[in-house]
């Protein structure tokens, strides 16, 4: 709701500032509001020994990986600011220290130069380790550095980190650094141990995990990646929820971002004027291993602890997040009367193995929205249920005439069957 409504007024927007540069003095377009930042992508490309290998249509990795670059410089954007960072490229040798030291920036995220770019990539050649989890950690300090755009990391490899670092556990200090990359990650003809690997870095940062096992594969995954770095974010308020209501933070209408560890509550306060209509939405995210048999809860309650509404939703570990949704709606009132405080309480009930790191916390994305309360007392949403009630309770009037009938025949046919 919220994203669909921001997406819609940008596009409004962007119509409305056309219309003003055509139609009105140079004095009044140049009042416009400036435009967004660039998007940024940093392409992360994996150039150790075992890109050698020839799997790919009867070509070597690094040779179909070559040939999708070229593919995808010449289709980026002009308003994306690319940028290219390699591992394993510059270290042949066997000690390990140094070996997993080896990332450089190839090209720098900027406006682009495919010429430059091209013939950078066109040098490469396969080399030495995997050192991912320095590389992703690198590539964000590159993107952070980049400008304000939204900032995309795509990360393309053919094999699982070789420095004993586990880039699940980096991927997810990124995240929690709230700068809000993404990161896509693509594996070469991978293993499972691989997939799953690079599985886990996507699914930290809300990003995508794709196998890739044709050229044509990779260009395309690649350019779709790039191309969606365009498209319109809402990104997420950072806010850190308290441990009760009275401490808790005031949101107003918007998409904010939080962490919460196992099995912990935490509270938020919306502001709920007459008139209006809050809807709320939280989202938790499962971004490493925990144990099956989990859920989400989230309930509006009053400064006196009364509850108003709630739901809860429950996961079995084959989904990436669990969702819960409430709407509590405020009838109109006089002019004077105050808003009602409403205290929004996000729980879980997550678990996970011991060898599991349970910090940072889990992902959460709350969603606030105050829309026009229901005008009509009979509308049934003003009462908090559904539009299918009627149905439910047609069914079960049905039901029990039904049941009353067929007891009465039952009993009918056992006292005439004695009779006779």
């Amino acid at each position: 709701m919220i994203m669909r409504r921001l997406v819609a007024t940008g596009m409004a927007g962007g119509l409305l500032a056309t219309l003003a540069c055509g139609l009105l003095p140079a004095s009044a377009a140049a009042d416009e509001p400036a435009a967004q930042p660039a998007p940024k992508v940093e392409l992360v490309l994996d150039v150790s020994g075992s890109m050698r290998a020839k799997d790919i249509d009867g070509q070597s990795r690094m040779s179909a990986a070559k040939q999708a670059f070229d593919d995808v410089l010449d289709s980026t954007p002009p308003e994306v600011n690319l940028g290219i960072r390699t591992l394993g490229a510059d270290y042949p040798g066997n000690d390990r220290k140094t070996g997993c030291k080896d990332t450089r920036q190839l090209y720098p995220v900027g406006p682009l130069n495919r010429t430059e770019a091209k013939t950078a990539v066109a040098t490469l050649a396969p080399t030495g380790w995997t050192p991912i989890g320095p590389a992703l950690l690198a590539a964000a300090a590159d993107l952070k550095a980049g400008g304000d755009g939204t900032a995309r990391m795509v990360l393309i490899t053919d094999g699982q980190d070789t420095c004993n670092a586990n880039p699940c556990d980096v991927a997810r200090d990124i995240a929690a650094q709230g700068i809000h990359l993404v990161i896509d990650t693509l594996g070469l003809i991978p293993d499972s141990t691989t997939r799953n690997q690079l599985s886990c870095i996507a699914e930290a940062t809300g990003g995508t995990y794709t196998t890739v096992q044709h050229r044509a594969q990779l260009t395309t995954k690649v350019k779709q990646l790039v191309n969606r770095s365009t498209a319109p974010v809402i990104t997420p308020v950072a806010t850190d929820g308290a441990a009760n209501c009275a401490d808790a933070p005031v949101l107003k209408a918007g998409l904010y971002s939080d962490r919460e560890t196992f099995s912990e509550n935490r509270w938020y306060r919306v502001d709920v004027r007459p008139g209006q209509e809050l809807r709320a939405s939280v989202s938790i995210s499962d971004d490493r291993a925990v144990n099956a048999g989990y859920g989400v809860l989230l309930r509006g309650v009053t400064l006196h602890g009364r509850e108003i509404v709630r739901d809860d939703e429950g996961g079995t570990g084959r989904t990436d997040a669990v969702s819960a949704g409430i709407r509590y709606p405020k009838p109109k009132a006089d002019s004077d009367t105050p808003a009602e405080t409403v205290c929004l309480q996000v729980g879980n009930s997550f678990s996970a193995p011991a060898s599991v790191k349970t910090i940072p916390g889990l992902p959460v994305e709350l969603s606030i929205d105050l829309v026009h309360s229901p005008d009509q007392p009979s509308d049934v949403a003003f009462y908090g249920l559904g539009r299918g009630w009627w149905l439910l309770g047609l069914l079960a009037v049905t039901g029990a005439v039904a049941g009353l009938l067929t007891g009465w025949a039952a009993r009918w046919r056992m006292n005439s069957g004695r009779t006779s």
